[in-house]
């Protein structure tokens, strides 16, 4: 892999780079009746990077599908599908475009992006730590990657919820998302 030093970190030479499915996890978490967190994924998405000469002018780019999601409980899953929550049929993609880097420090960036669920596009600021770059051993280029968010469902319109006889609510407001990855150069057109 070509690679160069910018402050201190062995970063990615300049150019466009496709998310590894393989090696790649979406996830998120979520409490549930207030006194657990239930965790899903989503297996379905596709997603890039494109590093500019200076890094911090880099951009990046996400594409889910909502149907692809996944709690790892069939019934939930399919309530999670349905208008209730990410209504998949009228609203099978999610979407995050990055619009600037705003913070670094060591390893660390801070990643502001539009994320669009159901048609409704906030902004939202992520935390992206670098985890270095290398060859795998059959010779493909590949950098790592962990990000972490969090943001309010009821602001994308997801406001589905059950009063609970105990108190508070059955699903929690705040969805934290969690992304470990990697990726490779993007293939030649």
């Amino acid at each position: 892999m070509s690679t160069r030093t910018w402050n201190g970190l062995t970063v990615p030479a300049a150019g466009t780079y496709t998310l590894d499915v393989a090696h790649t996890t979406i996830g998120f978490v979520v409490k549930h009746m207030m006194v657990s967190k239930v965790r899903g994924n989503f297996s379905t998405f596709s997603g890039s990077v494109t590093i500019a000469e200076n890094p911090l002018d880099s951009s990046a780019e996400l594409t889910i599908k909502t149907e692809s999601i996944s709690t790892g409980v069939a019934d939930r899953d399919g309530h999670l599908r349905s208008d209730d929550f990410l209504a998949v049929d009228k609203f099978p993609e999610i979407t995050f475009r990055s619009t600037r880097v705003t913070d670094h420090s060591g390893d660390e960036f801070t990643v502001v992006g539009d994320l669009t669920i159901r048609e409704v596009t906030k902004e939202v600021e992520l935390t992206v730590e670098y985890g270095g770059a290398g060859t795998n051993p059959w010779g493909q280029a590949v950098w790592g990657f962990s990000i972490n968010t969090e943001f309010d469902r009821e602001d994308f319109g997801l406001t589905w919820n059950q009063a609970l006889e105990t108190g508070g609510v059955l699903v929690g407001k705040k969805i934290k998302v969690e992304i470990e990855g990697e990726a490779n150069p993007a293939a030649a057109a």
